[in-house]
């Protein structure tokens, strides 16, 4: 994405608001709603499953969640989120979930406008983040009703729709739809900003007088006292791109900054050599292009797929749609009880499970199985060159009609490299195979791009000493608040601190939001908190400052 120079910034002094949501995923727009006055109580109609649980929230059953004491509500709970608040928020909307139930959830919405926080969701495109970018004829892992957002059930957005034995699944289309209906239906749209892209995020001191802070332009020391003591303010700068392609820039102060990104931004690589080769993609999208371009079909060489999840998955199902032959290298075993095909039921994801049947089934070595041993080769160098073939050994054994005979699995293999002629390099089983190839899709991961923090926000991980991961280095937040255990002021939610499904991402957005209430209710008779006076905050529009400062003077 192009940047702006700093000298296109206007010089006089940037608006200060509350809170700047960074994304505006499900995520983003689940704080949004929370944000602006809505707020979960217990339904008196209902009966929790969990009678402990139950009995905590008869306790204080005319208060708000936002208001109690999440870790005590949270003491106890088990589900398939590492975070407490995830698992609370998830089994308050959906009780039993993980048990095939579908129970109504115990809260009732009801909204203040007077606990309206003023704050701004800045995102790329529009509400929904990631999901206008995905295949929209897929099917999700997620049941519809578990992408679904607080105050809104997902079958009334899409008329009740159901398929067959999979038919609570939905497809990305109909998610990103839902999300952009949601936001119009609850009245969200006056927080959020579309096409706008942060470049820079800086914690500035607040000093003394607004003359020391305006001068003050370089990051923060972490280990400033008066940062730490709650006396700091953010920096946010980006610029939003209009319709007709001009980039206007913006500049921000904000009290509170939430990087709610997900974790799509960039794609894992394997790092081996030509990688970078122009038949090389990293995403799946490629694939759908190429095909329906025409130029993959039965009779060309066959795309070599990388990794064991669901985006490879998704991958060697349209590849086998379209007669495409493939070939399947994972490093894992099929036996590997860490598989996700293994956490999947057969009857919810029988497409994944053909999958999987076939990477245990059609595998290279069975395939080769009956083809006469060789003799040992004198060195790498003519092994290599002995094995280099047009095209694969493909399986000539009978298989069932429901399966793909052009395809190939390679478990326990990795890539050794890619070369310019289009022939790629496997080691497995202490020898190496190399194949002619159309094209490669190499999905194994995306990781988050934080480009616009300091050091791109590898010190907030769990282990500083290494780039922020989803799932192998999460940011490091309070349990509870979600606040970055090392920068106060900054929170994050999502895949960034670990939850990678949407039922689990809403108890971010509980969390946050409880926290910045109480925070507030702290600060009500201080005057730095005069914006919160402003109950109705509308940003929508071009961002510019004289746009938002008309609405916080």
């Amino acid at each position: 994405m192009p940047l702006l120079e700093e000298t296109t910034l206007p010089q006089e002094r940037p608006p200060t608001i509350p809170v700047v949501i960074i994304g505006n995923g499900p995520s983003g727009i689940c704080l949004s709603y929370l944000l602006s006055g809505y707020k979960p109580y217990l339904d008196r109609k209902t009966v929790h499953p969990n009678p402990i649980l139950y009995r905590k929230l008869q306790e204080a059953k005319h208060i708000p969640i936002t208001e109690q004491d999440l870790e005590y509500l949270s003491e106890g709970l088990e589900g398939r989120s590492r975070n407490p608040v995830g698992v609370l928020f998830d089994t308050l909307l959906h009780p039993n979930a993980d048990f095939g139930y579908e129970l109504p959830s115990v809260l009732q919405w009801r909204r203040d406008k007077t606990q309206h926080i003023p704050h701004v969701v800045l995102g790329r495109s529009t509400p929904g983040g990631a999901w206008h970018a995905m295949e929209g004829s897929m099917l999700t892992i997620s049941l519809g009703i578990w992408m679904e957002l607080p105050g809104v059930n997902y079958r009334d957005l899409t008329n009740g729709k159901r398929r067959d034995v999979t038919s609570d699944r939905a497809t990305p289309e109909e998610i990103s739809s839902y999300y952009c209906n949601y936001v119009k239906l609850k009245g969200l749209q006056k927080n959020f900003i579309d096409n706008t892209y942060v470049t820079s995020v800086q914690k500035l001191c607040r000093g003394h007088s607004e003359e020391a802070l305006e001068e003050h332009s370089g990051p923060a020391d972490s280990g400033n006292s008066e940062c730490v003591s709650g006396g700091a303010l953010w920096e946010v700068r980006g610029y939003q791109q209009l319709q007709s392609h001009t980039h206007v820039p913006f500049s921000l102060f904000a009290e509170n900054v939430v990087l709610a990104t997900g974790a799509s931004d960039s794609p894992v690589r394997l790092g081996v050599e030509g990688e970078d080769l122009p038949f090389v993609f990293h995403s799946i999208s490629d694939l759908g292009q190429a095909v329906s371009r025409k130029k993959l079909d039965m009779n060309s060489d066959p795309v070599l797929i990388v990794g064991a999840g669901l985006s490879a998955a998704d991958a060697v199902l349209c590849a086998c749609n379209s007669k495409v032959k493939v070939l399947h290298v994972f490093r894992k075993s099929t036996s590997d009880p860490d598989l996700i095909f293994k956490q999947l039921p057969k009857t919810l994801y029988p497409e994944y499970h053909k999958v999987y049947h076939m990477m245990c089934s059609q595998t290279h070595s069975a395939a080769s199985s009956t083809a006469a041993n060789r003799p040992p080769a004198a060195s790498i160098a003519f092994s290599v060159c002995a094995k280099m073939c047009p095209k694969p050994q493909l399986p000539s054994a009978k298989l069932s009609e429901h399966l793909f005979p052009d395809y190939t699995s390679f478990p326990e293999h990795c890539v050794v490299s890619f070369q310019p002629d289009m022939k790629c390099l496997l080691q497995g089983n202490n020898s190496l195979k190399a194949f002619k190839v159309s094209m490669v899709l190499v999905l194994i991961g995306t990781n988050p791009n934080l480009f616009f923090l300091k050091g791109q926000g590898q010190y907030l991980g769990l282990d500083p000493t290494k780039p922020v991961s989803c799932k192998q280095n999460p940011i490091d937040i309070e349990p509870f608040t979600y606040e970055c255990t090392k920068e106060p002021g900054l929170f994050a939610m999502g895949p960034l601190v670990g939850d990678n499904f949407v039922r689990f991402i809403k108890g971010g957005a509980l969390g946050i939001a409880t926290c910045l209430l109480k925070n507030i209710k702290k600060k009500k008779n201080s005057s730095i908190m005069v914006v919160t006076r402003l109950s109705e905050t509308n940003v929508s529009g071009p961002l510019t400052k004289a746009h938002i400062n008309k609405h916080l003077k």
